[in-house]
């Protein structure tokens, strides 16, 4: 098949029966006419179609090893530091054309998925050939391309408690048995954004314990979700009709749901690793796994923080604002954000090396500081927006009004110093769905959590970065004494 359309993601979206829980809605079909997911569907679309622009085609494909056809180029695996920067150009496409709003593109497990494949080895010293159903899935996804969601975390119920200390010890996904056929897996995992896909990962995210009691929640698997008895539980959808009174929820909301696994059978050739907490707690890193998921989450992010740099310098200038020096002062701290996340992301490709697995893997020193940097600036983006927009941002009436007899005084309060008033009112209501409406609230505590709780990630940031070097010169020159 190769890389496919909008179409055929439309159709295959449309005839693949799930079981999706909307409220009291149980949703087995026609996934792209519902309300909560039709607008994620089209944009979704629209992503695989510019696969197929002629102008586009170089840079969003690349022929397959095995079948020549064209594939996605996030299912490259790098062998030049060339590889690496195509990887991104393709990404930062998708990227820009959401503006950063859409954080589970394709790609990003794409990309997760092909640095596992090249890492086969890691999987294979099971008992059984888990290596090669690493390899198999990555090929069967590429050569289909097939849009994957993942669900890592267990259900926040006692979070004092490991999952084998919880009152009932299914709550969080786990194995109940294993047979010639399969593994059968029975509770839920959190948070799996874009329910809508084609198939599911259910990886380890956190450290498992590696007593016996913990086993049993320390597996990785993949499903396609129509598996029987797999069940997605979505939340409210923030997703609109008027792309003028919500530009970004109306195209941008992914939705994100809570997974209930009620005795879903796993093949064993969908198997990757099954009661091993050893190998659970070392997959990300030692596959890289991590390393090319932190590259597209980069590219992401410079593309988002390039968009609410131009969203804040536009708000600005459109009010008059942008000569004050403390809203010159806000838009500097965004450019900072902006040009520092383009360096760490320039920086891993620069200093890209081939990994043990034999692919050139961008540098991860770099990237583990982006992925830690930006959890920590990416609410100030939002706050500058709210601080240089202020009260101009709960002040914009529907878009009716427009069609109004109020039409004129419309004209005459809502105008700016360099629009009138249907150009304000759609930049303002552009900034308040970035970062006050219900979609920009959840893309803000998307970012704070994206990779996991900051604080975490701090520690562990702190426990892996190699300070010797630097001890080293401060013990240097303390002991000195009067050398030159």
């Amino acid at each position: 098949m190769g890389a496919r359309t909008g179409k055929e993601f439309i159709e295959k979206l449309d005839n693949t029966p799930r079981e999706l829980w909307y409220g009291d809605q149980r949703i087995t079909g026609g996934v792209s006419k519902h309300p909560a997911f039709k607008n994620i569907a089209s944009t979704l679309a629209v992503l695989y179609d510019m696969q197929h622009r002629p102008e586009l085609r170089d840079v969003m494909t690349y022929e397959s090893p095995t079948t020549g056809k064209r594939v996605g180029m996030s299912f490259l695996q790098p062998k030049s530091k060339e590889d690496l920067s195509r990887r991104s150009a393709m990404m930062k496409v998708w990227a820009d054309f959401s503006g950063g709003m859409v954080g589970r593109s394709a790609d990003y497990l794409n990309s997760a998925i092909m640095a596992m494949a090249s890492a086969r080895g890691f999987f294979a010293k099971n008992e059984l050939d888990f290596g090669g159903n690493v390899q198999n899935y990555y090929e069967f996804v590429r050569e289909n391309d097939l849009l994957l969601t993942h669900t890592l975390v267990n259900p926040q119920v006692n979070r004092s408690a490991g999952p084998s200390n919880q009152t009932d010890p299914f709550i969080a996904a786990r194995v109940v048995e294993k047979t010639s056929e399969g593994v059968s897996i029975r509770g839920a995992r959190m948070l799996a954004t874009l329910p809508m896909a084609d198939e599911i990962l259910v990886f380890p995210s956190t450290f498992v314990r590696t007593g016996q009691d913990d086993m049993p929640y320390a597996n990785a698997f993949a499903l396609p979700v129509n598996a029987k008895g797999l069940k997605f539980v979505c939340r409210e959808s923030f997703s609109a009709d008027s792309t003028y009174d919500h530009p970004l929820a109306s195209r941008f909301d992914e939705q994100d749901a809570v997974v209930v696994f009620d005795d879903v059978l796993v093949p064993w050739d969908r198997v990757f690793l099954i009661e091993d907490a050893d190998r659970a707690n070392r997959v990300n890193e030692e596959t890289e796994a991590i390393v090319f998921m932190a590259h597209q989450a980069a590219v992401r992010e410079v593309a988002k923080a390039e968009f609410i740099l131009g969203l804040a310098s536009l708000l600005a200038e459109t009010i008059g604002a942008d000569q004050f020096p403390h809203v010159q002062e806000k838009i500097a701290e965004i450019i900072l954000t902006v040009e520092s996340m383009k360096a760490l992301l320039q920086s891993s490709e620069a200093r890209g090396r081939i990994n043990r697995w034999g692919i050139m893997s961008p540098d991860y020193v770099p990237l583990n500081t982006a992925r830690n940097l930006w959890p920590r600036v990416s609410p100030a983006l939002a706050t500058a927006v709210k601080q240089i927009a202020a009260g101009g941002l709960m002040a914009n009436p529907p878009e009716s009004i427009m069609a109004s007899a109020m039409r004129p005084q419309v004209d005459k309060y809502f105008q700016s110093k360099l629009g009138n008033a249907d150009e304000r009112l759609r930049l303002f209501k552009l900034a308040w769905d970035a970062v006050g409406s219900s979609f920009g609230g959840r893309q803000e505590l998307y970012e704070r959590f994206f990779f996991g709780d900051p604080v975490r990630m701090a520690s562990a940031y702190y426990n892996w970065y190699d300070k010797e070097p630097y001890k080293a010169r401060v013990r240097e020159l303390m002991h000195r004494g009067d050398r030159v």
